[in-house]
């Protein structure tokens, strides 16, 4: 399972000019499942994420997680990320999940994100999305879990 993170101050995705998901101050997730992936590495990555220590203290060091400061969290399916260039220019995308369970699992992240996190958004799967964000910092962090 592969994310995206991104620290943000603001995050919305927008669907058919409709605002679908929206945060303030968090992360934003780029999701994407690929083939062999199962529960276990989705709850591996939200483990992860909830714990990941890149907000600053009062030191100004990265060093308290979205938990810590009460940030929000947008989670968005991306099977791009899944992307695969060594054939050229073109990219690949055979180690994506099939859409199917590429949905199952990402409703199976949000589920478990939900029972974990006060404010959890989503984008649309499978959805033209137009996501607007603020990167905080910038940070953003690349997550792979096998």
């Amino acid at each position: 399972m592969i994310g995206l993170v991104q620290r943000v101050s603001e995050a919305r995705v927008v669907v058919e000019g409709e605002v679908v998901g929206e945060i303030g101050a968090g992360l934003l997730l780029l999701l994407c499942a690929e083939r062999g992936d199962g529960e276990a590495q989705a709850d591996k990555l939200l483990a992860k994420l909830l714990k990941l220590r890149i907000f600053s203290d009062a030191e100004g060091k990265m060093n308290r997680s979205v938990q810590d400061v009460g940030g929000e969290l947008l989670v968005v399916s991306q099977f791009t990320l899944a992307a695969d260039l060594s054939g050229g220019n073109r990219p690949s995308f055979g180690n994506a999940a099939s859409p199917e369970e590429g949905r199952r699992l990402f409703d199976y992240f949000v589920a478990k994100a939900r029972e974990a996190h006060p404010v959890v958004q989503t984008g649309r799967f499978q959805a033209d999305m137009k996501v607007h964000l603020v990167n905080d910092g910038p940070v953003t962090i690349p997550v792979r879990i096998q």
